[in-house]
């Protein structure tokens, strides 16, 4: 089954509470963390996701586009993340399995993130102990980007990793996620997509979530 996560990137912030009860037909809430230091672009940070923990039961899947993400790992638990992504490119690689050792200390969904830059091969090392792979169709930090093609060659090896090492492993994309690019990452293999853009900025984010879970129904 595909799994549909708004990104509250694309929300009006100033309505934020309003903007997450908009999008509550969805699978997951979507949160990008960014530190304005591995990515160029500051968003929020723990405070703001215990706020959105106490309004809304939503699986929080809270996507950390920091540095030595370690640093934060318990923060973040403890404010209520569901599942928590860090970027192999943030932190060696002691540091991200020592991240990763935090949250199943924490008992939280465990996952690992690749930029556009990496090979997919760098999951490898990690892979068994993920239940999640995220590929960024963009590259990370704003929001609205236009869609990597050339993505869809990571996804589909990341997908074959899943099937040989761990079959229960989710595999999530991000970036330039719409109806029609939805129905290829998917075919590609992913199972779980972030929109941001195409939720929030049409009229309907209900309807564009349905819109979303059809072109899924098509693969």
């Amino acid at each position: 089954m595909v799994k549909i996560a708004p990104s509250i990137l694309a929300a009006d912030f100033c309505n934020l509470e309003r903007d997450i009860r908009r999008v509550e037909s969805a699978d997951w809430l979507h949160v990008d963390v960014m530190d304005g230091a591995f990515v160029p672009n500051i968003t929020v940070g723990v405070p703001v996701v215990a706020s959105i923990r106490r309004r809304t039961e939503m699986f929080l899947d809270v996507h950390l586009m920091v540095e030595k993400p370690v640093r934060f790992i318990d923060a973040f638990c403890e404010a209520g993340a569901d599942l928590l992504s860090v970027h192999l490119e943030a932190d060696h690689p002691t540091g991200i399995q020592a991240a990763l050792d935090r949250m199943e200390a924490h008992g939280v969904k465990k996952a690992v993130a690749l930029r556009p830059i990496t090979d997919p091969r760098a999951v490898l090392p990690y892979l068994e102990r993920l239940d999640m792979v995220l590929v960024m169709t963009v590259e990370p930090g704003f929001g609205g980007q236009k869609f990597m093609d050339s993505q869809l060659d990571t996804v589909r090896a990341v997908r074959e990793y899943i099937e040989k090492y761990n079959p229960a492993c989710d595999l999530e994309v991000d970036g330039g996620v719409d109806p029609v690019t939805a129905e290829r990452l998917i075919e590609a293999g992913a199972n779980v997509l972030v929109a941001g853009s195409a939720v929030y900025r049409a009229a309907d984010p209900a309807a564009a979530i349905a819109e979303l879970r059809a072109a899924a129904q098509l693969k």
